[in-house]
């Protein structure tokens, strides 16, 4: 018997850390030779579901129930739309809108950050159309002027897009500027190094695979620690008006199921 017990992992009433210790893996509907580590979703009252796929060669993803971003941590996938195909290797990325046919195939062993959502719709909007990125191709820019601080957005500031994807890098001993309370809703990724964490009134060490989920309003705070950089992927609603919350059967407010669980932990 392994640690006895104990883990890092911790689910709060506003926040959730997942560690690596703790992960179960089982394929979702429609996976072939592929499974997911599922991080948050509805059943945990969050409006957006993330997991981490794995693949063997050859490994696929199911279809998607909303729109879909991608992010490839290791290996290669081909999207298909159509007759186009798209080659991704480890740091490139994608969004598939909601309602596109596509298919996600693993070229070799492989790993990437899935997150769907149902799409929020705005009068006279068109939702953004199929993208297709490298991180590396996007130019950092300081948070809030901290040169130690990085800052990559993977998604166009266009209101076709409703959520938002970053990378941010954290040099030794970054750290944010301040204690982040927001309406916005996270899902984090830890991919490089690690540091502490604040989480309402929690502090966790966080490391590379770790998952951390915040719901609206968690007061939040992180420091790199160590001596290589910190580097997370982290996921966020925006783009529309808090009230437009209540207009997606998968949001915090109009799902059923993530209400009565959220009533259970009050």
């Amino acid at each position: 018997m392994k640690n006895l017990g104990q883990t890092r992992s911790s689910y709060q009433r506003t926040h959730l850390l997942q560690t690596p210790d703790t992960f179960v893996r089982a394929p979702l509907p429609g996976m072939k030779a592929a499974n997911a580590v599922v991080h948050t979703g509805p059943a945990l009252g969050a409006g957006f579901t993330q997991y981490s796929a794995e693949f063997e060669s050859g490994g696929e993803l199911g279809p998607a129930l909303g729109e879909r971003f991608l992010y490839v941590i290791e290996g290669a996938i081909t999207v298909r739309k159509g007759k186009k195909s798209e080659l991704l290797a480890a740091g490139d990325y994608a969004h598939v809108p909601e309602g596109t046919s596509h298919r996600v195939i693993a070229s070799e062993k492989s790993r990437a950050a899935v997150i769907e959502k149902k799409y929020v719709p705005m009068p006279e909007v068109d939702p953004g159309s199929a993208l297709f990125g490298r991180e590396n191709a996007i130019t950092a820019v300081p948070l809030l002027g901290d040169p130690d601080l990085e800052v990559r957005q993977l998604l166009p500031e266009k209101a076709g897009y409703d959520y938002a994807v970053n990378t941010m890098l954290f040099r030794p001993g970054a750290a944010l500027s301040m204690v982040e309370i927001h309406v916005m809703e996270h899902g984090l990724l830890m991919l490089e190094g690690g540091g502490i964490y604040r989480l309402d009134d929690n502090w966790y060490s966080v490391t590379a695979g770790d998952f951390i989920w915040m719901a609206p309003y968690c007061p939040q705070w992180f420091a790199a620690v160590g001596k290589r950089p910190a580097k997370y992927l982290i996921y966020k609603d925006w783009n529309r008006h808090p009230f437009s919350r209540s207009a997606t059967p998968t949001s915090r407010g109009g799902n059923d199921t993530a209400n009565r669980s959220r009533t259970a932990r009050s």
